[in-house]
């Protein structure tokens, strides 16, 4: 199993002046690191790169930072499906320079963007399509390509498990897998285990979340269950920390409250990696 953070715990873009949180990261004991990229983020990917490798920190990506509301793999407009999977492919591209593995998030839509209907089977096929394509791209770039549900007030696309799975089926492609996010489940269902028993071999990893992004194990997600599905699948994949730190921006905190994130649940990034890693040891 791997154990990771999301760089936002620590910063609100990944930079060249970032490097320095990769040291955190092992000296916390943790095998992975995951960067948010997107059109706003800068840096010299190779010396991330080489900074992470020399650590033995393996590098992961996902949308974080500014993602055209137009590049969208589930709309209507064969255009606007035409420009996410260049957008997608350009984000894999990057993760490529990183060597990064894996290419993470709710890849299938765009976050925010909701119809408020049910998902037509035209949409739910071209939006398979366009996955197809995508993570064809990313096998020739030996990057994974893997899928995450958000809650129903983030898309309409994909909000369970079930539903992840079913894209992946018409698909139909060897590399694409399921990432679980336990802060957006927590509105999807009641039974955290049955979600992470119908990802089966699909279930590439776990984002470890409270119900309000606070630490794993302060909150009301019913972490027994999770430990012990992951137990029962004999599950050897990726846990990886994610929240927004709210000692970011003004004395506001306003790099959380801009991520929806009300409560001061990460004043200190090191602190809450370590809180959290101790509990998730414990329990698994």
């Amino acid at each position: 199993m791997q154990f990771g953070t999301h760089c936002y715990i620590f910063t609100a873009s990944w930079s060249d002046q970032s490097l320095p949180i990769l040291d955190i990261a092992k000296e916390s004991g943790l095998d992975c690191f995951e960067i948010g990229v997107g059109d706003d983020v800068y840096f010299t990917p190779h010396l991330t790169r080489k900074t992470a490798h020399a650590l033995g920190l393996e590098l992961l990506i996902s949308p974080g930072g500014y993602w055209p509301r137009d590049c969208d793999l589930s709309a209507d407009s064969s255009e606007q499906r035409a420009r996410a999977l260049a957008w997608h492919k350009k984000q894999i591209d990057l993760g490529t320079e990183l060597g990064a593995t894996a290419y993470t998030g709710a890849l299938y839509g765009h976050p925010g963007v909701l119809s408020y209907r049910p998902q037509a089977e035209s949409e739910q096929r071209s939006t398979a399509e366009g996955l197809h394509d995508l993570a064809e791209y990313g096998w020739r770039h030996g990057v994974r390509v893997v899928i995450e549900p958000m809650s129903h007030f983030r898309t309409h696309v994909i909000n369970t498990v079930q539903q992840a799975v079913r894209m992946i089926e018409l698909a139909d492609h060897p590399n694409l897998s399921v990432l679980i996010d336990t802060y957006h489940l927590i509105t999807e269902t009641r039974d955290y285990a049955a979600q992470i028993q119908q990802a089966g071999k699909l279930l590439w990893g776990l984002h470890a979340c409270e119900n309000d992004r606070g630490v794993p194990g302060s909150g009301l997600v019913p972490w027994g269950q999770v430990f012990s599905a992951l137990r029962g699948t004999l599950f050897q994949g990726y846990v990886i920390l994610e929240s927004y730190n709210s000692s970011i921006g003004d004395p506001a905190g306003s790099f959380a409250y801009q991520h929806g994130m009300l409560h001061n649940v990460c004043p200190d990034g090191r602190e809450f990696v370590q809180r959290a890693m101790d509990f998730i040891r414990r329990s698994m």
